[in-house]
């Protein structure tokens, strides 16, 4: 019987500690949280209930590594993570999924290498790249419903590539610390950008902070510019904190961006509740 749950009541930080300490070998499948409009009870406090939807992200384990990790609007076979990862040009990606649309990722992990496109060393750490952005972008995520199904693992013929997640759970609680500090500075997404006074000329860009410039427009929200430039929350924050910091650009709100509002605290019985429905969960994880 699979184990079910709620990010709200468990995170994906502490299901990623237990599938770590527990070995475990399985399938994690995030869903979209549809609200219901009911209420229900909980612990004696009342909620609006949600069910799941459409799938979101596909987390996979082998003896509590993580092997595989795709999410909805990142497709994960080798192609698109290689061109998202820079080892690929757009031109290049394209002709080779015309010319390859019956091969399966490792026959054309094979073929590339054959050709010289890229190396072995070029596809394993651009999978681990692929990956580890993946779960980065779930630690975030904090209401949607979970499933992890035992033993379950992708095709066969997807490249697996085992990565411990001690290392990835460090780095994720740090970026998620990184992201709520600039949650503080920049509280929505949904806010445009527009240049200051100040001319970008003898200014040192990187590559994503051009990618950004190159947007900058009252018309454009920063979740647009994100999206269309393939960068993660964390990413796109980051970047426009600097360009802000270096008085490049300032804020805008458009006129239909809603006004961001500010979490609010959990009161000590909540903190309680959360903690006996976690508990709950840790033993139903444990005894898979």
């Amino acid at each position: 019987m699979p184990l079910k749950g709620e990010l709200r009541d468990f995170s994906t930080t502490q299901l990623l500690n237990l599938i770590n300490l527990a070995g475990k070998t399985g399938t994690l499948t995030i869903f979209q949280a549809n609200r219901t409009g009911q209420m229900e009870e909980v612990n004696g406090k009342k909620r609006e209930k949600i069910e799941a939807g459409a799938e979101r992200a596909q987390v996979s384990f082998k003896s509590g590594k993580l092997v595989f990790a795709t999410m909805k609007g990142q497709e994960g076979s080798l192609i698109s993570v290689l061109n998202k990862v820079g080892k690929l040009t757009d031109d290049q990606a394209r002709v080779i999924r015309e010319r390859a649309r019956d091969k399966s990722d490792k026959a054309l992990a094979l073929l590339l290498m054959n050709a010289n496109y890229i190396t072995q060393n070029d596809i394993v750490s651009s999978i681990q790249q692929h990956m580890q952005d993946v779960v980065y972008n779930l630690m975030s995520w904090n209401s949607e419903p979970f499933r992890f199904d035992d033993n379950i693992l992708p095709p066969a013929d997807r490249i697996q590539v085992p990565i411990d997640l001690e290392n990835i759970i460090i780095e994720g609680s740090r970026q998620l610390r990184e992201l709520e500090q600039l949650q503080d500075e920049i509280p929505s997404l949904d806010m445009a950008l527009k240049f200051t006074e100040r001319p970008l000329t003898n200014v040192n860009l990187s590559v994503d902070e051009w990618k950004v410039v190159k947007f900058v427009d009252p018309k454009n929200s920063m979740r647009l510019i994100a999206r269309t430039n393939k960068l993660s929350e964390v990413e796109i924050r980051r970047i426009v904190y600097g360009l802000l910091q270096a008085g490049l650009v300032e804020l805008v709100r458009p006129t239909d961006a809603p006004m961001p509002q500010s979490a609010k605290p959990l009161a000590p019985q909540e903190i309680e509740e959360k903690k006996s429905l976690v508990n709950k969960l840790i033993g139903r994880i444990r005894s898979l």
